[in-house]
């Protein structure tokens, strides 16, 4: 079967991906090699964004940080936009994501699974209070908050953190439930994320990805291609 006789077959699908349908959208991959980390960082991005580095060298943090995480101007691209006309359609129960920027959301998804947590959300560290993405794209040096003057940080999974129970638990829900799963834009490397596409035990595994996924071997289809083209050629009916 090819990738619209399944998603015409299925009744309960489920979305599970990574960095590459973000990058569709101009946001580089977090761990693409770039020469940029080197000649701009005296320390490797997976040290900047631990949990030991927020807390020890905050303002290092939100450099890195607002310069390599934060794109305020990217839009949904067709696999977001797709993904959430197959949402209101009916046939598509969940979009699971590894990825913190919020665009599925902006494409008009509702229900999604923010596994690595989003840029959009920020709290204070004392007094819980919410800031939007805005405030600390405006906010000089460390994010402070306006009402108790605590620190302010980002709604997002650093190194070191543990992924959201009720997150867990529900993308683990919705995989079980699927009758068909799409993985897309991820090499499936990032633990413990990775390991919820196990759960599947549905009709049609799909993967969709540019290089080859430790997925690719249980599945009915695998398409090596760009995720926007893939998915906006689908007919919703």
């Amino acid at each position: 079967m090819n990738l619209q006789e399944i998603i015409d077959d299925s009744k309960r699908i489920v979305f599970f991906g990574g960095a590459g349908v973000s990058t569709e959208s101009g946001i580089p991959d977090f761990r693409s090699q770039d020469g940029l980390y080197n000649q701009k960082y005296k320390y490797p991005p997976e040290q900047i964004v631990s949990r030991t580095f927020f807390d020890n060298r905050t303002e290092e943090f939100y450099e890195f940080y607002k310069d390599r995480m934060i794109f305020s101007e990217a839009k949904p691209n067709a696999a977001h936009l797709k993904l959430a006309e197959l949402e209101q359609a009916g046939k598509l129960s969940a979009v699971i994501t590894q990825n913190i920027d919020g665009l599925h959301q902006a494409a008009g998804s509702k229900k999604v699974i923010e596994l690595h947590g989003s840029v959009m959300r920020n709290y204070c560290r004392k007094c819980g209070g919410f800031y939007p993405l805005d405030y600390i794209v405006k906010a000089e040096g460390i994010p402070k908050c306006e009402k108790c003057g605590g620190v302010v940080k980002p709604d997002v999974v650093l190194y070191e953190e543990s992924l959201n129970g009720d997150d867990i638990d529900g993308a683990v829900n919705e995989i079980m439930a699927a009758d068909t799963l799409i993985i897309g834009g991820t090499s499936l490397v990032v633990y413990p994320a990775a390991g919820f596409v196990n759960y599947f035990n549905g009709k049609h595994l799909v993967v969709i990805n540019k290089s080859p996924t430790n997925a690719d071997k249980n599945a009915e289809l695998v398409i090596s291609d760009s995720i926007g083209k893939v998915l906006g050629e689908i007919i919703v009916r």
